[in-house]
């Protein structure tokens, strides 16, 4: 309570008083009352001439503040760029517009494209670079065909593989079983087997085992086996197994090239994984990761220190930037972290394909970024990958380019932060893609 109001409680509490009995020795006498009340009218005025004072500037203020809004420029809407086309022979990536986004090119296979691979909508309204196209390039130039086998160009983006003799398929994937020759087919009793033949009505009736067929006359056959998995080639690839076709007395069989195995089917091939089965050898603080047909021993490290930049390890797969001196513009612009992952393709996988995603979240009590920019930073030469946003917070790794093993890629993705247009915080993502010689 202040003291004006506690001095106006008590001068009321008197006045009271003083009317009812003006002897009261509590109270204060009629001169005193008199003084006290011209003391509390002058000081109402000086309150009423404040008051006043503070309705006065804020009414000035609200004034100046709504001419100035009057007198402004419109709102402005979002900037957007104008809409782009795909290049002839190639594919466009990104259907959104606005001030930050951006696109990606590609070419289709036989073609290579030529100028930026990928563009930014500007807050101007206008797209970064210039348009780029494809150029038409040899369709040998990839060396598709695998183990040794010779690229012939051909006509309408085709080409042909002459494989050696040990090896068939498209593009030379897949090992041949080497036939054996006629000569010891026909001396095998395994291939050839006698029929078992009954006389009925005086004539000789002969049959032969399942997988074997009757050659010969009736009186002097023999019951020859089937190559079935010669029967069911096609184009130099065995219809009857995923990888290889053995033929053997009266029947075939599978198999699949090492690291992997036949699985209860009799026909597929399955994929060994050595680093669950803990038959790998990889030494102690190395990882083991499965690829197909294999694995690989791969020890990740964090780069060394470079001025104020330097970084500790905070898992197997995982590298944090230690704090950043306030001055040091170069080390908060470095990646805050730096994470490694580790993918298995098969050979010839339809594209596109999405492959890796990134994205953001903030930390409890912490407003998160109003922006995020992604990219590829390296690996990426050939234009095997595009990096896309697939929402506000998320960005994909998509392979746009059917990959042909044995191959290993590296690619090196970022993603930035932004909060209202200023640089927050960079993150990198480094991706190691092993490709399986084989389709499966």
């Amino acid at each position: 309570m202040t003291s004006g109001l506690q001095f106006s409680v008590l001068l009321f509490l008197c006045f009271t008083a003083f009317q009812e009995s003006q002897a009261s020795q509590n109270c204060l006498n009629k001169q005193q009352l008199l003084a006290a009340i011209r003391q509390m009218q002058q000081f109402l005025k000086g309150q009423e001439t404040r008051f006043a004072e503070g309705i006065r500037i804020m009414k000035s203020r609200l004034n100046t503040l709504q001419n100035t809004l009057i007198k402004s420029p419109p709102d402005s809407q979002t900037a957007s760029c104008p809409d782009l086309e795909a290049p002839d022979n190639g594919k466009k990536f990104g259907s959104k517009y606005l001030v930050d986004h951006e696109v990606h090119y590609t070419c289709e296979p036989g073609y290579q494209l030529v100028g930026l691979s990928s563009r930014l909508c500007q807050q101007n309204g206008s797209w970064t670079g210039d348009a780029p196209y494809c150029k038409d390039i040899s369709q040998c130039s990839s060396q598709p065909c695998l183990n040794g086998g010779t690229c012939v160009e051909g006509s309408n983006q085709q080409y042909k593989c002459i494989c050696p003799q040990e090896w068939s398929g498209s593009n030379c994937q897949h090992q041949t079983q080497t036939a054996t020759p006629q000569s010891s087919v026909a001396n095998d009793a395994a291939f050839n087997r006698k029929p078992r033949c009954a006389r009925i009505d005086r004539t000789q009736h002969c049959s032969c085992d399942a997988g074997f067929q009757m050659s010969g006359t009736p009186d002097n056959g023999i019951c020859q086996d089937v190559d079935e998995c010669e029967i069911y080639k096609v184009d130099g690839a065995p219809r009857l197994c995923m990888y290889n076709c053995i033929n053997i007395p009266g029947s075939f069989r599978c198999s699949c090239p090492s690291g992997y195995k036949v699985p209860g089917d009799g026909k597929t091939c399955e994929d060994i994984d050595e680093c669950s089965s803990g038959i790998h050898n990889c030494t102690r603080g190395a990882m083991c990761v499965n690829i197909g047909g294999g694995f690989h021993c791969v020890s990740p490290e964090c780069p060394r220190p470079n001025g104020n930049t330097s970084y500790v390890k905070t898992s197997p797969i995982q590298c944090e930037r230690n704090p950043c001196p306030m001055e040091s513009r170069s080390c908060h612009h470095a990646a805050k972290t730096i994470s490694f992952h580790y993918l298995s393709l098969p050979s010839s996988l339809p594209t596109p394909l999405t492959l890796f995603r990134m994205a953001t979240a903030s930390a409890p009590g912490r407003p998160g970024p109003d922006s995020l920019r992604f990219g590829i930073v390296g690996g990426n030469s050939r234009g095997n990958f595009v990096m896309q946003r697939s929402d506000r917070q998320t960005g994909e790794l998509i392979l746009v380019q059917s990959l042909q093993g044995p191959q290993t890629i590296e690619v090196d993705v970022d993603m930035s932060e932004y909060l209202d247009r200023t640089f927050q915080a960079k993150h990198v993502s480094k991706i190691t893609v092993f490709v399986s010689p084989y389709s499966f």
